[in-house]
């Protein structure tokens, strides 16, 4: 083979190799440059409102995950489902932000209902969220459970031990972490919804005539807590409330907002209470009331975008 000849494939083969590595790494595909607000539910049922409210003009697919890019409520967005539970939600979130030109996040969806004032069809809007099933299970003794030299700032469940999670140190040299349990949501956004409460009708009864017994209200501020668990034990439930003060608990949230701290990306997150996480005299109140509850979120969702300048 000819010398030019054969530097020709050399090149070639180099180039389809970089090709080959770039198209491995998620962030070397840039799919849409349009700085986009990402809204985000776990599952279809909580998304389909916010849907079928906006304008779509094109779709992308990452890792499975359709990608809705348009408009709603005179926002620029990306609407997409995060998964069930906290590695879904993470890996998505990631994944967003190695493709998209993320500006904030906006999650929506249903939650457990902690806080014994609070109501199912109530919209909460907590100030922080915490993955509080980050845990040592500790050994137990004669004198009881003996979680060793782990100690952290929340009380014991029988053998479960809460503990901070491990964050990258943002801004200091790579492999330094810190502990942190508190992910705070955006200041500003958070003071932007906190106008909502009183202007957004919720809905009381489902498409069934299943209806509350109070009218539901948008509950700004405090906390919430995720974990890879659905709750459905009153015991447990006092104990979060006790421990953590939580309005709500669900199994996506604090994995958005971990992800959202260490890249530096705001987020907020409106969650309706579906059920009370087994706080209630009966069963389980989500099958009868979740898609009211996911409605009402996404009712408040849209409100909180129609208010938000747009740019």
């Amino acid at each position: 083979m000819p010398a030019f000849s054969t530097r020709f494939m050399l090149l070639l083969v180099f180039c389809l190799c970089l090709n080959a590595c770039a198209a491995t790494n998620p962030s070397a595909t840039r799919l849409d440059s349009t700085p986009r607000l990402a809204v985000i539910s776990a599952f279809d049922a909580e998304l389909a409102k916010l849907r079928s409210a906006a304008t779509i003009t094109g779709t992308e697919v990452v890792n499975g995950r359709t990608h809705y890019l348009g408009k709603l409520a005179g926002q620029d967005v990306v609407l997409l489902l995060s998964g069930y539970s906290m590695v879904n939600a993470a890996m998505t979130t990631q994944a967003l932000f190695d493709h998209f030109t993320v500006k904030g996040i906006v999650f929506s969806g249903i939650a457990g209902g902690v806080n014994p004032g609070l109501q199912v069809g109530d919209v909460t809007v907590p100030a922080q969220w915490g993955n509080y099933q980050e845990n040592l299970f500790a050994r137990e003794t004669a004198t009881g459970f003996d979680p060793g030299r782990i100690t952290g700032e929340f009380k014991n469940f029988g053998m479960i031990f809460p503990r901070a999670s491990s964050v990258p140190v943002i801004g200091n040299e790579p492999d330094r972490l810190e502990k942190r349990f508190w992910f705070p949501v955006d200041a500003t956004a958070l003071e932007r919804a906190s106008h909502l409460a009183g202007s957004v009708k919720l809905n009381r009864c489902t498409a069934s005539n299943e209806c509350l017994e109070k009218e539901p209200r948008l509950v700004i501020g405090g906390n919430g807590v995720s974990g890879p668990t659905f709750v459905d034990n009153s015991a447990y439930r006092q104990w979060a409330w006790d421990t953590f003060k939580a309005d709500a608990l669900d199994m996506e949230t604090a994995a958005v907002a971990h992800v959202a701290y260490v890249n530096r990306v705001p987020y907020i997150a409106f969650r309706s209470l579906s059920d009370l996480a087994g706080g209630g005299p009966g069963k389980n109140e989500e099958k009868v009331f979740g898609r009211l509850a996911a409605d009402n979120s996404a009712a408040v969702v849209i409100e909180y975008l129609k208010a938000l300048p747009v740019r």
